[in-house]
């Protein structure tokens, strides 16, 4: 027996009717009978073509609304019935049912729905039923049927039918319904996942995950990884919804520590002022604000020189040419931004390999989101870390006050050190990152860190004391001992924040009193793993 089987009567019900016209065209051309629905069989007929609505195939007229049209015996047993069952094949003769071969449908818009906050009772009417239903039916009889879900399979359809004389492949009607399946699971997921939200179940018995495939990658962290790159609909602004300029193909290292620049540069109002981020490995090597992106970049560039060598830049304002001229004089790996200039594309396009990431804005920090995280045998699952600090919400503990200039560094190390893998400490000095300690076994390794950095750097400067003299430091975390604040102060840190929280508080306290120090305890911590 031949694997291939033709394609004589379709149904085509669509939500989406991009292409439907050139489709139906395409398959009337090839002696296809074509079935349709609602606003399908019409949008199909007032383009000259011949349509059967399905309610003459039913014997039944579309009734509640269209909620009920194809859920009939004439519709999926046409769908379900194998052609190599002599039951199955007398049972459909006995009933007047006809097979189809073709199943073209796309679901009722739930997803644009939910971006656009449709209230509750608009999301429920856009809850599809007829359409997962035929779908499941035709992709679990995929040893006959074909089944298209996605607009960009159309083309694929009619070249299949081309090269086979007006029949599809086994192996392609596979193709289509494993499709297929994914976009019911994907669609179920979505409509169960904003229930749980609608109702506030936090934590309900089961949750689903998809995503839909933007891009198959090279190879993923290391060359004999396989990796692709999938987007989850929600359309917030960043690596995902980018648009690429110029430059190599994103790599999995790429995404990952684009994603963390962009997210961490959109905790700085652009309207308060200009800011970049610099990122190496998804930590920062450089944060600052100024007065414009220019010098922002130099001031975030001067914070780890060695580290922003093959970096992601990240930028809060548009690219102007001045700061793409100063981002040129370097390797950078990408840059991402709300916008840029005619002419710093120009000056961008003479550096091939560098890419440039174009968004439609920031990304909101303060927005609740749910990441996940895979461990092994399960997924944990929690909100992303909006947690925010103002002015009102910091408590100070020792007997000196920060001053005003102090509490807006304060403020800004705070941010950063958001973003920077435990254990962290930063370093700021007149709204720019002086060092950075990330990731270390211990708060006191970090404070080291931070201080060798800042200390380095004031070398290749030709300065004659630690870029961190004067600095306002901040802790993700509770210094659980005073030790790594000491090694702060002796880094020449002026001020503190931290959490706070800890049973040695008292003794932490104790010490920033005894050398001078200013600290804030935050009452929440960033822990960042």
């Amino acid at each position: 027996m031949t694997d291939l089987h033709p394609v004589r009567r379709a149904l085509l019900s669509v939500s989406d009717k991009t292409g439907l016209i050139e489709l139906g065209k395409a398959l009337a051309a090839r002696g296809v009978e074509l079935l349709s629905t609602g606003g399908s069989a019409k949008a199909l007929r007032d383009s000259g073509l011949t349509v059967k609505d399905v309610s003459e195939v039913t014997g039944f007229p579309e009734m509640m609304d269209g909620r009920v049209k194809t859920l009939h015996p004439m519709v999926h047993g046409g769908l379900l019935a194998l052609r190599d069952n002599d039951t199955h094949v007398a049972a459909m003769n006995e009933h007047g049912i006809g097979a189809i071969d073709l199943l073209v449908v796309n679901l009722y818009p739930f997803e644009a729905a939910l971006a656009r906050g449709a209230d509750y009772d608009e999301m429920i009417e856009n809850i599809d039923i007829g359409g997962p239903a035929m779908i499941r039916a035709a992709s679990k009889n995929h040893l006959f049927v074909n089944v298209v879900t996605d607009v960009q399979d159309y083309d694929a359809l009619l070249a299949e039918l081309d090269a086979n004389d007006g029949q599809t492949s086994y192996a392609f009607r596979q193709r289509l319904s494993q499709t297929a399946y994914a976009r019911t699971a994907a669609y179920d997921a979505a409509v169960s996942n904003w229930m749980a939200s609608a109702i506030e179940e936090k934590t309900p018995r089961r949750r689903a995950f998809a995503g839909e495939l933007k891009q198959t990658l090279r190879y993923g962290e290391n060359s004999h990884q396989e990796a692709a790159f999938y987007t989850d609909g929600s359309n917030r602004p960043g690596v995902a919804t980018a648009v690429q300029l110029q430059g190599k193909e994103l790599s999995y290292n790429n995404i990952n520590d684009t994603d963390a620049a962009y997210e961490l540069v959109a905790e700085f109002d652009p309207a308060d002022s200009a800011a970049v981020a610099i990122i190496k490995h998804a930590n920062p090597c450089g944060v600052a604000k100024g007065a414009t992106l220019a010098e922002a970049y130099q001031k975030a560039f001067d914070c780890d020189r060695t580290s922003a060598f093959g970096g992601i830049v990240a930028l809060n304002q548009p690219l102007d040419a001045e700061t793409a001229k100063k981002i040129t004089e370097i390797f950078t790996e990408v840059v991402i931004a709300p916008g840029a200039s005619d002419e710093a594309k120009e000056i961008f396009a003479a550096k091939k390999n560098l890419r440039l990431l174009l968004t439609d804005g920031l990304p909101d920090p303060r927005k609740a989101i749910t990441a996940y995280k895979q461990v092994a045998g399960g997924v944990l699952v929690q909100d992303k870390d909006v947690g925010y600090v103002g002015m009102d919400d910091l408590k100070v503990v020792t007997e000196k006050a920060p001053s005003d200039a102090q509490m807006q560094d304060l403020l800004f190390a705070w941010k950063v050190a958001k973003h920077v893998k435990s254990n962290a400490i930063v370093y700021v000095k007149d709204s720019a990152t002086v060092g950075v300690g990330a990731g270390q076994m211990s708060r006191l390794d970090s404070a080291n860190v931070a201080a060798a950095k800042a200390g380095r750097m004031a070398a290749e400067l030709g300065l004659e004391e630690s870029l961190a003299k004067g600095c306002a430091v901040a802790s993700d975390a509770f210094f659980p001992f005073a030790d790594g604040l000491l090694e702060a102060a002796a880094a020449g840190g002026a001020c503190v924040i931290q959490p706070g929280g800890s049973m040695r508080d008292d003794e932490v306290i104790k010490a920033a009193n005894e050398k001078g120090l200013a600290m804030v305890f935050t009452g929440m911590r960033h822990f960042r793993h």
